[in-house]
């Protein structure tokens, strides 16, 4: 029996890094994430997680290095990428003055989407916010706001997802809500890049983890057999050596 084809790449990077001056707010960052794959960022603040995200967004580029988005080079055809992701960063964009739903239906056009209205109806309900839909965003609650966020990023049902700490403001019942569509992106062949502090609900997500300090990535490998205990022991040897 021949064995199954290597899994197609959404992201490669390679000697990836990102100066501000003397800083290196990445430095040599080399990343490979299999097309379907979940994988989770985790490292402490100011380790180049969100950097390196916003780099994936096409939100900035690289200093040096090379990087290979869903088969395309963010460098040529920025705008080619930017269809096919979703991005939930720490700045919501939305628009405050806005309803709910006319956030929705603005990035629904952006995407030039077939039966915008539709689709629209679908997320607001999807993402619990249906009673709301029509207010301004202006008067939604922290939690709302990240929900939308969230919703706007889904609306194209991305093959490749960015999320740098999605779970922040969210309750409970929210954050189990998000959870589950999580979950769900890897059957259809999506790609999901998150940063999180939340080690088990990274952990349970995820089929492959990431640790970062100084704008490095100090480790990654698959999830399989890797336990909290053993993430949070692996986490102390490769993060703390390096901030002693």
């Amino acid at each position: 029996m021949n064995p199954p084809p290597p899994a197609k790449a959404a992201i490669v990077a390679r000697g990836l890094s990102r100066h501000y001056g003397p800083r290196r707010a990445l430095d040599g960052v080399d990343l490979d994430v299999p097309q379907g794959a979940f994988l989770t960022l985790f490292g402490p603040n100011g380790a180049g997680k969100t950097t390196l995200v916003k780099m994936l967004a096409t939100l900035i580029r690289p200093t040096t290095g090379s990087l290979s988005i869903l088969g395309t080079d963010p460098g040529e055809e920025p705008d080619l990428i930017r269809q096919r992701i979703g991005l939930v960063g720490h700045s919501g964009f939305l628009y405050d003055g806005l309803t709910g739903r006319d956030n929705l239906a603005f990035f629904a056009k952006l995407h030039d989407l077939d039966d915008c209205r539709r689709r629209v109806a679908e997320m607001l309900d999807r993402m619990g916010l249906t009673e709301r839909a029509d207010d301004p965003v202006r008067t939604y609650s922290r939690g709302m706001r990240q929900r939308l966020s969230i919703g706007r990023a889904l609306i194209n049902d991305p093959d490749l997802l960015l999320l740098d700490e999605p779970y922040t403001g969210l309750d409970q019942a929210a954050s189990r809500r998000l959870g589950d569509i999580l979950s769900g992106i890897g059957s259809r062949g999506g790609t999901v890049v998150m940063v999180t502090h939340h080690a088990e609900e990274g952990l349970r997500l995820g089929t492959h983890v990431g640790i970062m300090d100084r704008g490095r990535l100090l480790h990654a490998q698959e999830t399989a057999g890797l336990s909290r205990d053993a993430l949070e022991s692996l986490y102390r040897r490769v993060v703390e050596p390096v901030a002693s």
